[in-house]
């Protein structure tokens, strides 16, 4: 099987209402869409969402390195999937959406020949899973509000942004709790929105609400931060925008820094170094959970098949395709009362009607 053409476009997303993190306040994004065609008549399909304040990419820059990619890869087998990313590796560093894109493209595609949904090639664990939903950040009455209505309307684990103002953080999750109940699975996400004393006071006065793990509360870099508000908080921490490699992930697990690594596929070139990362977690003791950048069910599809397939991936954030207006893609995930289940189809098992 030869690769004999790849197909570059990108999609629109438009949000159904603007979404705010520590990081921005987010309307709508691009993403690159990679179709890879072979001599065989099996197109793969993949995406990458660049957001270049976690992957230092923009849509412009991730165009022009995907058919960078084109020239190089036209003629090799997209069942050698090592062998290309030893070819983009060598290319350029980083750049790890552009490189998730045409990752997911070999799989949906290696999934279409060999006839199998792509969960199962990646483990098969199971077909479906709980993922949470997110709240985002706004005053804590309406942040309350909202997770009420995402409670009512099925969703029992919720994740909610913080990292703008401490006190205003402590004041919503309690909030939360009043409007959701003792039930409801709750987790926070700073952004790197802290401090080191921030986290230790937040999370300390948080804990009579049972926060079952707080996200990155400290900028990337502080890896040593992190360890140390592990000892001195009860709440557990999770790794996400300081672990985009398998190198990332070792860091982690020798300063004991994280009790969990979220894995996203644009941070980390896709699917192949993500169960690399999950591999050295598992190996450490550590369990994972995949996130998202804001995706398409391509994306979000492409997460999903990780998770069903890992039994250290306990946790799932793959709720962003739920705020994004109509794409015209059929197929892929569905999704019940927060519970997703990967569909039976080859690959990825995504239709485009674009």
């Amino acid at each position: 099987m030869k690769i004999t053409n790849i197909k570059i476009e990108t999609l629109k997303l438009e949000l159904l209402k603007p979404l705010t993190v520590a990081l921005g306040t987010i309307e709508h994004v691009e993403t690159l869409l990679v179709q890879i065609e072979t001599d065989e008549g099996i197109t793969g399909i993949g995406e990458g969402s660049p957001f270049e304040f976690v992957t230092g990419e923009t849509l412009e820059t991730s165009i022009k390195l995907a058919k960078q990619f084109k020239d190089l890869l036209i003629g090799e087998n997209p069942l050698q999937i090592e062998k290309i990313h030893t070819i983009m590796d060598k290319t350029i560093v980083g750049n790890t959406a552009t490189k998730a894109a045409f990752d997911i493209a070999l799989h949906d595609l290696m999934g279409k020949k060999m006839n199998a949904p792509l969960y199962q090639l990646l483990g098969g664990h199971s077909n479906s899973f709980m993922t949470d939903v997110t709240i985002g950040i706004d005053t804590p009455e309406i942040m309350a509000k909202e997770a009420k209505e995402r409670v009512d309307s099925g969703f029992s684990i919720l994740k909610v942004k913080a990292g703008v103002n401490a006190e205003q953080d402590i004041e919503a999750m309690q909030l939360i709790r009043e409007a959701v109940g003792d039930r409801i699975r709750i987790r926070m996400d700073a952004n790197q929105g802290w401090t080191v004393p921030e986290a230790i006071r937040v999370l300390n006065a948080m804990e009579p609400l049972r926060i079952e793990a707080v996200e990155q509360p400290l900028p990337y870099w502080n890896i040593e931060g992190h360890a140390y508000i592990r000892n001195k908080v009860m709440t557990p921490i999770m790794a996400d925008e300081s672990v985009h490699s398998p190198q990332d992930a070792l860091k982690i697990v020798k300063q004991d820094a994280a009790d969990i690594l979220n894995i996203k596929l644009m941070k980390s070139a896709g699917l192949y170094k993500a169960a690399q990362i999950n591999h050295i977690a598992e190996a450490a003791g550590l369990t994972c959970m995949v996130g998202c950048m804001l995706e398409s069910k391509i994306g979000i599809t492409a997460g999903a098949s990780l998770v069903a397939a890992k039994k250290n991936i306990l946790d799932a954030d793959l709720d962003s395709f739920l705020y994004i207006k109509d794409t015209g893609i059929q197929g892929g995930i569905s999704i019940h009362n927060g519970v997703m289940t990967l569909p039976e189809k080859p690959g990825l098992g995504i239709e485009l009607e674009l």
